[in-house]
């Protein structure tokens, strides 16, 4: 694992990601760590943002407990309810 002092960090930032597909690269501001530059494959921008959005993660949180207190809906029951939302759907456009 390689180690940057973040007082010291003067080369341009692609520098330090050159090789982090091989290793992280941890910043450190007076010897303890503050960052990390880590590689994350197969990421996107919108997970990536997601992952440490306090709102979102609240709401999955408060969507797991939900489900684990009062249980969740099947997939078969979920595909049933859709097929029946499209055929209401169906008789309306008629």
């Amino acid at each position: 694992m390689k180690t940057v002092e973040a007082t010291r960090a003067t080369l341009p930032l692609a520098e330090y990601t050159k090789d982090i597909a091989k290793e992280p690269v941890i910043v450190t501001l007076k010897g303890k760590p503050v960052a990390a530059l880590v590689s994350i494959p197969n990421a996107d921008m919108e997970t990536v943002s997601l992952s440490h959005n306090e709102r979102f993660l609240n709401l999955i949180h408060r969507s797991r407990s939900r489900q684990k207190r009062e249980g969740g809906v099947s997939t078969e029951e979920m595909r049933r309810r859709l097929k029946q939302k499209r055929a209401e759907s169906s008789k309306r456009k008629r």
